[in-house]
């Protein structure tokens, strides 16, 4: 019988030596116990030619820190992805364009949410670690780090590189000092015509309290001198979001190249309005002109449990929102001077961390706009999502087959974005709200595009007489007020309306559609794991399952009456339910792979997911991963396990 040699680090992480020095066959598997408790999983077993077996057990902390990447700082990776796509050369640029607006929107979404809600927890003094071993104050410090090379090779790329490059395509954003005579006489007519009605100076003075700035707003910090008093003023002027960012010259204004009219040419908004601010401080002297913007906290807060309405919860959750939240970044110039720098910190609130000084445009998130010009050869060919071929009826026939009876025929599985979501997805809706056989349609509606058929389509089912039930997830991300302003139209068109679930975010996609047919009542379902928004589903990957199995409607059923009535059921025929069973019916699954491992089989885990964080599944995948098990994970965004690592993944 061989021996095993362990040797105990400081963190209790076992590493462990085997020696064999018989024939004995062995068989490598594992055990593991977490914080001496009774959850056990074996790792390490020594079989003898004989019936006896003899087990070494061996410790495995997978509490260690070393074990976990930081969710925040996982997330940063991501988002740096999206970075290196705006900075490939083999990327179009106006796509490059798009990933550098998409950059900076995702980090404004960070910092109102994540970045925001680690300060919260700073205050209020959280000690409790991330499962990498992190305090909030320590993350927000990592964050800082990771993030300021990062948003300076940002700047730098589109000032050095893409804008540079844009003018050799013909494509100019002019700064307001390079423009020639005719240009600044023209905009600043416009100026005067379009701009300066809708400004509005605001002072700083005790009579004149510091304003209000409202988020992800682009202002500017203007220092002006009383010529009568010698005093020096602060003031700021809100950049109005209501106009266009970048104002376009007219056609022969545009700058020349080669003796020919380019594309397009535009000047940032912010410059305009500082090379013209003696209209709105008329005997005064300008003396000091910055622009800035301001991200504050907009995470949602919503005591659920003592809401009486959660819809009227939300909303007022919305206006605190709007007004009074917390600023967390402040983003200037580095030319900004330290008064101004100091004044606006003083006023906002905020340490010398939460400042982001750039060379260049600040909010590159409009550089989007652009997007809209009409270059073909500067943006990647338009994908047109095709038609699964079972859904290809010949157009203008009488007794086209319908979207059931295909579906009756065999499941429908669809693969978006390459296949068309209009003629699969919101066909089946629209069809089932039309057909007089339909008695009811139920949905969960997450996010929806502005001008959803699919809206409307729910609305005409409810006049024609359908039962029609939805669950309007009122908590989706920045979505609420889209989201109230559809639950509404609903409620007022006679659907049924449900507001999501107390404590939880129903997160689920599926359409349930209940159809009176000559032998039976017959229940058609979707199952999917994208939103039912057609623009979205022409970018993202996602699948979707048209059926009519008996097994799936029956558990739609069930799943609906949870959402909408009372309901303990925790079990379902098909279905895996969180919270109830899909975390438990993942680990079981990945244990049986890894059993296969033990009885000399093959064992294999694909998974495709938008994130991975809960540290039982991770921990279940290591231990996978240890008995032999092939894994590969296809993770998206966020991922807590850390591959790669010896001896556990």
């Amino acid at each position: 019988m061989g021996k095993a040699k362990k040797n105990k680090s400081e963190s209790e992480q076992t590493t462990f030596e085997f020696k064999n020095n018989t024939s004995e066959s062995q068989k490598t598997i594992f055990e593991v116990k977490k914080n001496n408790s009774e959850f056990k999983q074996t790792i390490f077993e020594v079989k003898k030619n004989t019936s006896e077996s003899q087990q070494l057990t061996i410790e495995l902390n997978l509490s260690d820190t070393d074990y976990y990447f930081n969710r925040e700082l996982s997330w940063l990776e991501f988002n740096n992805r999206v970075l290196h796509e705006a900075t490939d050369p083999r990327t179009p640029l106006l796509e490059r364009l798009k990933f550098m607006a998409i950059f900076s929107s995702n980090l404004d979404e960070f910092f109102m949410v994540r970045v925001a809600g680690l300060k919260q927890q700073v205050l209020a003094q959280v000690s409790k670690r991330t499962p990498d071993g992190r305090t909030p104050s320590e993350q927000l410090d990592a964050i800082r780090v990771r993030l300021l090379p990062m948003v300076t090779q940002q700047h730098q790329h589109c000032e050095q590189e893409l804008r540079p490059l844009l003018a050799k395509a013909g494509i100019y954003i002019l700064d307001y000092v390079d423009l020639n005579q005719k240009q600044r006489n023209y905009l600043e007519n416009y100026y005067s015509e379009q701009i300066f009605p809708v400004l509005t100076p605001l002072a700083v003075d005790p009579s004149h309290p510091f304003p209000y700035m409202s988020n992800l707003s682009l202002n500017l910090a203007v220092v002006v001198k009383d010529p009568e008093t010698g005093a020096e003023l602060f003031a700021r002027v809100k950049v109005p979001r209501v106009l266009k960012r970048f104002v376009p010259l007219p056609e022969k204004l545009q700058q020349q190249q080669n003796g020919k009219t380019t594309s397009w040419t535009g000047v940032p908004l912010e410059q305009i309005i500082a090379h013209n601010l003696e209209s709105l401080f008329p005997g005064m002297k300008i003396q000091e002109c910055h622009p800035f913007r301001i991200t504050r906290n907009a995470d949602l807060t919503v005591e659920e449990y003592e809401a009486d309405d959660l819809l009227i919860a939300i909303e007022e959750e919305l206006r605190k929102r709007r007004f009074g939240r917390s600023a967390v970044r402040m983003e200037i110039p580095v030319t900004t001077s330290k008064l101004v720098r100091k004044t606006l910190m003083r006023e906002l609130e905020l340490e010398e961390t939460d400042v982001y000084e750039f060379d260049g445009l600040l909010a590159l998130g409009d550089l989007m706009s652009l997007m809209a010009l009409p270059r073909p050869e500067l943006k990647n060919p338009v994908w047109e999502p095709v038609v699964p071929r079972r859904l290809r009826f010949p157009i203008g026939e009488e007794n086209v087959e319908d979207i059931f009876s295909v579906i009756r025929s065999r499941d429908l599985l669809v693969h978006h974005p390459y296949h068309s979501f209009s003629a699969t997805v919101e066909r089946f809706i629209t069809q089932a709200a039309q057909d007089p056989d339909v008695l009811a349609i139920k949905m969960t509606l997450y996010r929806t595009s502005g001008d959803s058929p699919i809206i409307d389509a729910l609305i005409r089912a409810a006049e024609n007489g359908q039962q029609v039930s939805v669950l309007i997830e009122l908590k989706a991300r920045f979505d609420e007020e889209n989201n109230i302003v559809w639950a509404r139209k609903l409620e007022q068109a006679g659907v049924h309306v449900i507001y999501g679930l107390v404590g939880l975010k129903t997160h689920t996609k599926i359409v349930l559609v209940v159809r009176r047919e000559a032998d039976k009542i017959r229940r058609y379902v979707h199952i999917g794991t994208g939103n039912y928004n057609s623009k979205t589903a022409k970018l993202y990957t996602d699948l979707g399952l048209l059926s009519c199995r008996d097994d799936l409607g029956a558990d739609l059923t069930d799943l609906f009456n949870s959402l909408t009535g009372y309901s303990r059921q925790k079990s379902y025929r098909k279905l895996l339910v969180a919270p109830f069973s899909l975390r438990d019916r993942m680990i079981a699954m990945i244990q049986r792979e890894i059993e296969h491992c033990r009885n000399g089989a093959t064992g294999r885990i694909v998974a495709k997911m938008n994130s991975l964080l809960d540290p039982k599944i991770i921990a279940a995948l290591y231990n996978a991963s240890q008995a032999g098990v092939k894994i590969d994970l296809i993770v998206r965004g966020i991922c807590g396990l850390r591959p790669g690592l010896k001896g556990v993944s």
